[in-house]
């Protein structure tokens, strides 16, 4: 055999082997990576929460509260009716006008009432007459008496006639003086200093005796009135505060419980709170207002009432441990609010089961199950304890 022809024979051995080696390498690659993909795959992926999705466990205020509703409601107000029956002539003030104690709103038609306080000063003018005319008489008989040319019964007589025209003449006055208030009655006067809420009479209108014509009511003194359940009715006292929500206003208002009534209203069994609000541009009367009434007030260590899960047998929380959720469960205590992260939200007091400086995941972190990875993003980090505990001193 050629020489030329070995050296071929072995080169193309050589290239063979090569390329098997290759391929073996290229597929033991391959399964590596898929091995790795594989793993990767069945690997759990830890659930990222943000600082809403978290809060720690410290001591902070928590205010008992007890939740209130009901209608505001002007502490003084004021109805102008009409004191005659007669045509409304003129009405100079609409809704929404203000108004103060003494002003003329409005007059009513007093042709009639003129000529009635006439008749009344004449029929007083005549029994004046009739007056002069008995005593005159009554003094001449008596001047008669004494000189025997009468006797004493004619005398009687003219003393109980004297009576008689003294007593028509002052029937007459009487009259007279209602004539003239009747008149004087004509003339509609706001009684107290406030707006006015409701016009119901339109001038040209005759209008009966006691007919409302207007409603005024004064915005500075607004109450809440809310009715309260009788289990519940126990922790409130007079003086305490409270928050309101009232509606088409952005603020929140204050109020003091001023006043409860002794009695329960009919049917509900409900007791009758009274709040006095603090006057706040945009409060009228007629508003609805959501809110609570703060009962008492202690330190505690709580947590929002999102945070605490209730559909097992024993309440719960969850808390950041190793990077896993681990489900905690807590004995609760009263409710209330407390400040959370600047806010103030319907909280739950923690007796036992959460540490404090234990990180808790809200509701906000959505359906999370004992043992899932977490992961604190950088805003959502706990500060160290010392700054914790400086932020939440008072």
């Amino acid at each position: 055999m050629k020489r030329w022809l070995k050296w071929l024979i072995a080169l193309l051995v050589v290239l063979a082997l090569a390329l098997v080696g290759g391929r073996a390498l290229k597929a033991r690659k391959a399964a590596g990576a898929a091995a790795a993909a594989a793993s990767a795959a069945s690997a759990p992926l830890a659930l990222e929460l943000g600082s809403t999705d978290v809060f720690v466990a410290r001591t902070r205020p928590l205010t008992r509260t007890l939740p209130i509703s009901g209608g505001l409601k002007a502490v003084t107000s004021a109805v102008v009716k009409a004191k005659i029956a007669s045509e409304l002539k003129s009405l100079t003030v609409r809704e929404g006008d203000a108004v103060k104690a003494g002003q003329v709103v409005g007059r009513l038609d007093t042709t009639e009432f003129e000529w009635r306080l006439k008749q009344a000063e004449q029929t007083a003018v005549s029994a004046r007459t009739q007056l002069d005319i008995a005593k005159r008489a009554l003094e001449n008989n008596r001047a008669l008496v004494a000189q025997g040319f009468i006797s004493p019964t004619a005398l009687e007589t003219a003393i109980s006639t004297e009576a008689g025209a003294a007593a028509s003449y002052q029937a007459a006055v009487a009259m007279t003086e209602i004539a003239r208030k009747s008149h004087a009655d004509a003339v509609l006067i706001a009684p107290i200093s406030g707006i006015v809420s409701q016009r119901v009479a339109q001038p040209g209108e005759r209008v009966a005796i006691d007919a409302k014509v207007i409603e005024i009511v004064d915005l500075s003194h607004i109450e809440l009135e809310a009715a309260v359940a009788p289990e519940d009715v126990g922790g409130v006292q007079v003086g305490q505060l409270a928050r309101l929500n009232v509606d088409g206003l952005s603020e929140p208002a204050t109020a003091k419980v001023v006043r409860i009534n002794p009695s329960t209203q009919a049917g509900t069994r409900a007791v009758m709170v009274y709040l006095a609000v603090q006057p706040q541009a945009g409060l009228r009367q007629g508003l609805f207002a959501r809110g609570t009434i703060e009962l008492q007030r202690k330190n505690a260590i709580a947590a929002p009432v999102s945070a605490v899960h209730v559909e097992q047998a024993r309440p719960y929380v969850l808390a950041v441990e190793a990077g896993k959720a681990a489900q905690r469960t807590v004995e609760l205590g009263v409710r209330g609010e407390a400040p959370f992260d600047g806010r103030v939200e319907a909280a739950v007091e923690i007796v036992s089961g959460a540490a404090e400086g234990a990180t808790l995941l809200r509701g906000s972190a959505g359906a999370v199950r004992d043992g899932t990875p977490v992961k604190l993003a950088a805003s959502a980090i706990p500060a160290a304890p010392a700054a914790s505990a400086a932020s939440t001193a008072p």
